[in-house]
């Protein structure tokens, strides 16, 4: 029997057990009421599972169809059906789990997790921002093609909040719930009054010696804080600073970012940047329609444990690519290689600073690069040691940049 066949029965078999249930809401590439990075797929009633042929499949039999299935649907929108099958049962999840590999070492994007760990080492992940400005949101697309108008597959979306001293920019995985309550916020970023300076808060630790900010859900008792629950989105992982520019937009913005969860050796050869592995317990509990995250363990050992655990090194330092004066052009520029078409002053390309790693010279590999291809429509290309999630939050600052220059 033929693989393709294989999962076509699956289908056959899921439909009579529950179609309702198994109901696949896609969220990558077509439009839907739940726009996520995965898609929903409720847990069947436990009785239906336990007449389910598939649910009592030989585990060497299952690993052989879902690795087979993991190594031909390496794209989305068929990589649906490798999220589908860690919706069947406790048994296809943890296989499932297993046999999915990060980005790091896989390059793809596959379950929500995947967006909070470090892109691939030696390629850029190629994705776009799509800008409402009526509405203030921007949302996070995978390029499915190297074309640059194709519809890509969705993967975060953020709101722009006006307060009267700073400005947050909610992060999400749902276009249609931005809030800082919802079960589906991650993070956010946040700017001072002038528009320079930004903080990146994950709404979870990324890595195990990460410190919780203050914020009002925290309150003194006996002198004591006392905060039985971590506030979401109070974990800082990066700050980024723009200089005054005082030519206005006739030059180049100047910009750097402290990756303050993230270590100076990960750049290295053989460099490991921390990498969170599920969503903790305590979240996971929020997320119902992502029920392949659970684990046996109600331990929080959601993250591996990383280098900056329990010793202090020397954080990573992104600073902008600096660009070439061209005297035919009279303008500044840098070479995007085809992924930027249009002239912005937004337009930058994230390098190592020159005093992280070894050597202490210029770094050339692209870490994160951004730029225009239309009037509300930009590149985001990113990869390792950079999860999506802060290359996110790292673009979406240069939206908000107000004294350093205006477009």
């Amino acid at each position: 029997m033929s693989l393709k066949s294989i999962i076509q029965d699956m289908r056959g078999e899921f439909g009579s057990i529950s179609r309702k249930g198994f109901e696949v809401k896609i969220g990558y590439g077509l439009r839907s009421r739940s726009h996520r990075v995965v898609q929903d797929i409720p847990l069947p009633e436990v009785d239906a599972l336990k007449q389910s042929c598939w649910a009592n499949m030989p585990p060497e039999l299952l690993r052989d169809v879902l690795v087979r299935l993991e190594a031909e649907e390496s794209t989305w929108p068929p990589r649906k059906h490798v999220v589908a099958c860690a919706g069947v049962c406790r048994s296809w999840r943890e296989i499932t789990k297993e046999i999915v590999k990060t980005p790091e070492l896989s390059g793809n994007l596959t379950f929500p997790i995947s967006l909070k760990q470090p892109g691939p080492r030696d390629s850029l992940l190629q994705c776009f921002i799509k800008r409402n400005r009526g509405t203030q949101t921007y949302s996070l697309y995978l390029g499915l093609s190297q074309a640059l108008t194709d519809n890509g597959k969705f993967l975060l979306a953020a709101r722009k909040c006006r307060r009267p001293t700073c400005t947050d920019y909610i992060i999400s995985l749902d276009t249609s719930d931005m809030s800082k309550g919802s079960n589906t916020y991650i993070g956010k970023l946040r700017s001072n009054f002038l528009g320079t300076k930004f903080t990146v808060y994950d709404g979870q630790p990324s890595h195990a010696a990460a410190t919780v900010a203050r914020s009002r859900s925290t309150r003194l008792v006996g002198m004591k804080q006392v905060s039985p629950r971590p506030p979401a989105g109070n974990y800082p992982v990066a700050q980024i600073s723009y200089e005054l520019n005082v030519l206005g937009s006739r030059g180049p913005r100047r910009m750097q970012c402290v990756m303050n969860s993230i270590p100076a050796s990960a750049i290295d050869p053989g460099g490991v940047a921390p990498t969170q592995t599920e969503f903790l317990l305590g979240r996971v509990d929020s997320f119902p329609s992502l029920p392949f995250f659970r684990s046996k363990s109600t331990r929080s050992e959601g993250f591996t444990s990383g280098p900056l655990d329990g010793q202090k090194e020397e954080v990573l330092v992104l600073k902008n690519k600096a660009p070439r004066w061209h005297e035919q052009l009279q303008c500044w520029c840098l070479n995007f290689r085809g992924r930027v078409t249009v002239a912005s002053v937004k337009n930058f390309q994230l390098v190592a600073s020159p005093e992280n790693g070894q050597s202490g010279q210029e770094h050339d590999k692209v870490i994160l690069q951004f730029g225009k291809v239309g009037k509300d429509l930009f590149t985001m290309d990113y990869q390792y040691p950079i999860s999506a999630f802060q290359a996110f939050a790292i673009c979406l600052s240069s939206f908000d940049t107000k004294i350093a220059s205006r477009v």
